[in-house]
């Protein structure tokens, strides 16, 4: 599809797209600005490749998106607080993202979009996966989706930051990526299972295996046996694509409508990734 010059290639037939010929590290028109919008509100996820981004270019052309947020948990970097450096070291496992979730959905307000930089890439290995859950919504029987539209599920970050589950050595500043205590891992949030997109209007499915705790009024072994039928649906393969990343790779996605994981199989190379989030709003039906 090439729109005004933007030539955006699917990834897949459910989502995703390649951008080409768009250099962003420097002053962008708001046509051009506009237009890696409507992409990305298009496509669920788009990368632009062949990019050379300082931290304060990456953070430049976010904030033409939207607002950076600074992460209650994760720490920033020292100069740049709203910039994780998302570094896994050769010869370690990865533990950032490796499961499917739907970025920081345990905020009141989660966030809408991501935007992250590769730049140090392993030869092979350390794809990343994207599934629509809007595909995965349009895909439920009738009956299934009038059973889903009026529930709420809880959403907290204690399944994933916990340090007396997780261990706390990220706490104590001995990881690649640090943490920082906060009550924000243990707050409960409350958000429809089915959301509403804020600016499409399209729906999405809303739970996430990271995240996701429980699906309010339901028995506990009922909301158990909901939440499985959902995570599995939701990542069938027909619903997603996958990105293979390259040094000056730049992947945007919109955690209102997609969910990605993080594959972890490249232990014996060092990963460097630098990652903006931007701020949301809560949540409709």
């Amino acid at each position: 599809m090439a729109e005004r010059g933007i030539d955006a290639r699917p990834l897949s037939g459910a989502l995703g797209a390649e951008i080409a010929g768009v250099d962003v590290s420097g002053a962008l028109e708001a046509a051009t600005v506009a237009q890696i919008r409507a992409a990305l509100l298009r496509y669920g996820v788009i990368v632009l490749r062949d990019q050379k981004l300082s931290r304060e270019a990456q953070l430049a052309f976010a904030r033409r998106l939207g607002e950076p947020e600074v992460h209650p948990i994760a720490n920033g970097m020292p100069e740049h607080p709203a910039i994780i450096r998302v570094l896994k070291p050769a010869g370690e496992q990865a533990f950032f993202g490796t499961s499917w979730h739907s970025d920081n959905s345990f905020f009141e307000s989660p966030t809408s979009l991501t935007i992250l930089y590769g730049e140090t890439i392993p030869p092979i290995g350390g794809d990343t996966l994207f599934a629509s859950m809007e595909r995965a919504y349009e895909a439920l029987s009738p009956p299934i989706q009038r059973l889903l539209e009026p529930l709420s599920a809880i959403h907290s970050a204690s399944s994933a930051y916990d340090p007396r589950t997780t261990g706390d050595a990220k706490y104590r500043g001995e990881a690649p990526i640090t943490y920082r205590y906060s009550e924000a891992i243990y707050a409960e949030i409350e958000h429809p299972v089915v959301r509403t997109h804020p600016e499409t209007g399209r729906r999405s499915l809303y739970v996430n295996a990271m995240f996701t705790q429980s699906i309010l009024g339901l028995a506990a072994h009922e909301s158990r046996a909901l939440l499985e039928m959902l995570y599995a649906h939701a990542t069938r393969p027909e619903f997603t694509c996958r990105l293979r990343w390259a040094p000056g790779s730049l992947a945007l996605w919109d955690n209102r409508s997609v969910q990605h994981y993080a594959i972890d199989d490249y232990a014996d190379f060092e990963r460097v990734m630098y990652r903006v989030t931007l701020a949301g709003t809560r949540p409709v039906r």
